[in-house]
C-alpha cells in the first residue's frame, strides 16, 4: 500500500443547472420509464450512461424532427427558437431544463440583435449552448473561439461582444482589451456564469495544495478543458481522467497527497469512485 491521502474538492461536481436538469429527468423516468432528451443532458459519458441505463434516450435534431406527440427534455445548454417552433408543430411536450444563466443570456442577445447591434460571441464553434444563442440573432452573430480567427483591421468599429457562459473570464477581457486596442469601440457584456468562474479562483488553490492532481471529466466538456488547464497550471502533475479506469498507480510515490476535483458536468459520485481506486493503490 502506498498510504495516499486523497481528498476530493466539495466545490467540484455539477453546477446548479446540470443538477435541475438531472432531476428534472430522473422525475420523469420514474414517472413514466423512458424520457427523451435532445442532446447529451450533460457532457460526461458516464453520467449519460447511468441515465440511459434508467430509460433516457438521447436523440439529436433529425430524430426530433420524426418524433410526434412526446416529451422532450431540453438540457441546461438551451435551444434556439426553431426547436419549439418545431415542438408545436410535432406536437411535443418540452421538458425546458435550460439552465436560468443561459436563458438570461439568450435573451439579453436577442434584445441586442433587435436594435441591431452588430453581435460578436467568444464561444466554441458548434457547441449547445452557442447554436441556442446564434439563434437568437437568426445565426447572424459571429462566433469565435480565439482572437486569432477575427481579422482585426476589418473589423466593424463598433461592436457588442458576448461570451458562452462557460469560458474563462481571463481570457474574455483579453480579448476585450485586444479589440480596444485595435481602435474597436466594444459594448461588452460579461456573461460568463459566476459559478463556472468562482471555481476558477477556487481550483488554483486546491491545486497547490496536493502532490498530485487527478481531473475529473468528460472529454466533450467544454468547461473541463478550462478547468483542467487552470490546475495543470497551479500544478504540473495534474492528470487528466475520464472514470477510474484510467487512473495509473505509476503517477504516485508513497505518501503524497492527492487531489481530486472536477468539471461542472462532473457527478459527484465519479470522483468518489476515482478517490475509491486510488485509494487501493
Amino acid at each position: 500500500m502506498m498510504n495516499l491521502q486523497v481528498h476530493i474538492d466539495q466545490h467540484s461536481g455539477f453546477c446548479f443547472g446540470v443538477v435541475y436538469a438531472i432531476e428534472m429527468a430522473e422525475e420523469i423516468l420514474e414517472e413514466q420509464g423512458y424520457l427523451y432528451c435532445l442532446g447529451d443532458i450533460v457532457h460526461n459519458d458516464e453520467e449519460v450512461n447511468r441515465l440511459t441505463a434508467k430509460g433516457l434516450k438521447i436523440i439529436d435534431h433529425n430524430e426530433l424532427r420524426n418524433l410526434e406527440n412526446e416529451k422532450v427534455l431540453i438540457r441546461a445548454h438551451g435551444e434556439p427558437p426553431s426547436t419549439y417552433e418545431l415542438a408545436i408543430n410535432n406536437n411535443l411536450t418540452l421538458i425546458d431544463a435550460s439552465c436560468p444563466v443561459v436563458l438570461k443570456l439568450q435573451n439579453r442577445i436577442k434584445n441586442s440583435f433587435d436594435k441591431d447591434e452588430t453581435i460578436y460571441i467568444y464561444g466554441k464553434h458548434g457547441h449547445a449552448e452557442v447554436i441556442g444563442l446564434l439563434g437568437q440573432t437568426n445565426n447572424k452573430a459571429v462566433v469565435f473561439q480565439d482572437i486569432k480567427e477575427l481579422d482585426l483591421p476589418s473589423l466593424p468599429k463598433n461592436l457588442t461582444l458576448y461570451s458562452q457562459t462557460t469560458k474563462s473570464t481571463d481570457k474574455f477581457y483579453e480579448i476585450n482589451d485586444v479589440l480596444k486596442e485595435n481602435g474597436i469601440t466594444v459594448n461588452t457584456n460579461d456573461t460568463i456564469c459566476r459559478q463556472v468562474s468562482n471555481r476558477d479562483k477556487e481550483l488554483r488553490e486546491f491545486a497547490d495544495k496536493f502532490d498530485k492532481i487527478i481531473f475529473v471529466s468528460g472529454t466533450k466538456s467544454s468547461n473541463g478543458k478550462v478547468l483542467y488547464n487552470v490546475c495543470k497550471e497551479k500544478n504540473p502533475h495534474t492528470f487528466f481522467v475520464s472514470n477510474p479506469s484510467q487512473v495509473l498507480e505509476e503517477w504516485f510515490g508513497p505518501n503524497e497527497s492527492v487531489g481530486i476535483c472536477g468539471a461542472t458536468s462532473t457527478p459527484m459520485w465519479l470522483m468518489e469512485q476515482v478517490k475509491e481506486r486510488i485509494e487501493r493503490f
